[in-house]
């Protein structure tokens, strides 16, 4: 892969690999170091990433992976490797394996959305956007905005609840 398809391929990811990463490890400075270690790997095995059937889908796994391992040493050491404290309780590998496991069903959830309530609760929450920012892009209302996401985290919550109380089944 060039640079010039590496920029129009992937950097377009970055906004919702910062949100993403935002959402795991609850620090916007934390999420940005770990996007662009997750650029720095994309871009050192950008030659073999023609072997992969989605780079999103490995963007958003190595997101995943590091921003986890970040949590990890954080409830370990109750510090970010910059010596901020944080008020954190360490995570049992448990606990780990069940959040992972209820970040794959609620990707999975919001990817069978209708397209543009998935793609407003994208904006919103995984790449940080304001409802009015929102509502530029897509032409809508603000007053839009807001009903297609409130439908949108209902119909995901509600999925979500009925999949833990039939055991993960769809």
């Amino acid at each position: 892969m060039k640079k010039e398809q590496f920029i129009s391929d992937i950097l377009p990811l970055r906004p919702r690999l910062a949100g993403y990463a935002r959402s795991i490890v609850k620090d916007r400075d934390e999420a940005e170091d770990i996007v662009q270690e997750v650029m720095l790997k994309l871009w050192t095995i950008r030659e073999n990433l023609s072997g992969y059937d989605s780079i999103e889908a490995l963007s958003i796994t190595i997101t995943r992976n590091l921003s986890i391992n970040r949590v990890k040493k954080m409830g370990r050491s109750g510090q970010l490797h910059d010596g901020i404290t944080v008020e954190s309780h360490s995570p049992t590998p448990l606990s780990i394996t069940e959040q992972h496991d209820d970040v794959g069903h609620v990707m999975s959830i919001i990817a069978s959305l209708p397209p543009q309530q998935q793609s407003m609760l994208v904006m919103k929450h995984f790449d940080g956007l304001e409802i009015s920012e929102i509502a530029e892009i897509t032409g809508s209302s603000a007053e839009a905005v807001r009903t297609n996401l409130s439908r949108a985290r209902r119909r995901v919550r509600d999925i979500f609840i009925k999949m833990h109380n039939h055991g993960k089944q769809i």
